[in-house]
């Protein structure tokens, strides 16, 4: 099972770098061979009006994308995760998820690209700060909204009818001092068989997601109440308002580098340079990644901490770990490499490890509770 999963890290960590490659790529090739002037030229001979040149042309972009994408996607999301039996998904419900996602991403770049030269031309010396506050905004708006238009666009979901476990999620929440709107199950076994856990939402709309694949036995409740504990944890210690600022942060540096390097000769305000600019926004983040993804894994660790905390229970922290990776072909120890540019979670064997360092500060009765557990 471990060279199993290593197989499969191996292959998802080498398409994730030809994905990356291949942006960066088709960037560069639009803007060099004089493809992006052209298509600025032709849309603008339907229409002068700014806002359609920039609606039309992100469009463009965008599906040109998802069009050359298509193959790799397939490749990594359909048939790599059938041939290592993760997945029992059809072509056809594949490819109408592969097309929902890509309008949806669509309209989410249009409207990300129509204010953001929107600010430009309404505001050339402070538009820098004034298109990351909206985006930040924005991103906002897309969290409260996911679950409640998003994520039935994709699966279906309903009240979870273990009234048992409901009520102990509940109750942990409340224990949390959590508000949330209810329990759900979501279909996630149409898709992948691999078991996952969410809380999503903001404000009213917050709701605790389990996927069927979490709930077909091989999960004991104390490991799914864990598995929320760590959810509830990154609320609690209002890591969600962290990582926004974090981002704001980010975003607002990545745009006034753009406000300095546009007044030394490449026209922001050109839709035709967008295709520049995309590219050295992408060769940024690829810069802060390791950052920010080490700044995600301390998060997890002090949510791990947290959840092993309010439970008292490592044993069962550790036998649910073990268990999501066998399930989800999670490699335990990956290279140095992959975890700082790939992992935003610790890896499973340090999060295992951290658990039994932890036991070293419990009290007795949860040392023993612990002991039998390993045990069992």
């Amino acid at each position: 099972m471990e060279d199993k999963a290593k197989r499969y890290a191996r292959i998802k960590y080498g398409l994730a770098l030809a994905e990356i490659a291949y942006v960066l790529s088709l960037l560069a090739i639009l803007q060099a061979s004089g493809f992006a002037f052209c298509l600025k030229k032709a849309l603008t001979n339907l229409s002068s009006n700014q806002f359609f040149l920039i609606a039309a042309y992100s469009a463009a972009i965008f599906l040109i994308y998802i069009l050359l994408n298509f193959f790799l996607a397939f490749y990594r999301s359909f048939v790599i995760e059938r041939r290592f039996n993760l997945s029992n998904q059809r072509f056809f419900a594949w490819f109408l998820d592969y097309v929902k996602s890509g309008i949806l991403g669509m309209l989410v770049f249009i409207i990300l690209m129509e204010s953001f030269f929107f600010f430009i031309r309404a505001y050339p010396l402070s538009w820098w700060w004034m298109s990351a506050l909206f985006w930040i905004f924005l991103s906002l708006c897309l969290a409260r909204i996911f679950p409640i238009l998003v994520i039935p666009l994709f699966f279906k979901y309903k009240k979870l009818k273990d009234e048992d476990l409901r009520r102990r999620i509940l109750d942990l929440a409340s224990k949390m001092r959590m508000k949330i709107l209810d329990v759900f199950e979501i279909d996630f076994s149409k898709k992948s068989l691999k078991a996952n856990a969410a809380f999503v939402g903001i404000g009213r709309s917050k709701r605790v997601l389990l996927t069927d694949t979490l709930l077909n036995g091989k999960f004991l409740p104390e490991e799914i109440e864990l598995i929320l504990a760590h959810e509830f944890a990154h609320y609690r210690f209002k890591h969600l308002i962290k990582i926004t600022a974090i981002n704001a942060v980010v975003i607002l540096l990545t745009f006034y580098i753009f406000f300095r390097l546009g007044n030394l000769g490449l026209d922001i305000k050109d839709i035709s340079n967008l295709g520049a600019w995309l590219f050295l926004f992408m060769l940024f983040q690829l810069v802060i990644m390791p950052f920010m993804n080490l700044i995600s894994r301390i998060m997890e660790t002090n949510a791990d901490g947290e959840a092993i905390k309010v439970s008292g229970k490592i044993g069962y922290f550790i036998s649910m770990m073990e268990k999501l990776a066998k399930q989800n072909l999670s490699e335990k120890s990956p290279p140095l490499w992959a975890k700082i540019f790939f992992y935003d979670h610790p890896p499973v064997d340090e999060r295992i490890n951290f658990a039994r360092l932890r036991s070293r500060n419990f009290p007795q009765e949860a040392k023993e509770n612990f002991a039998k557990r390993m045990e069992a």
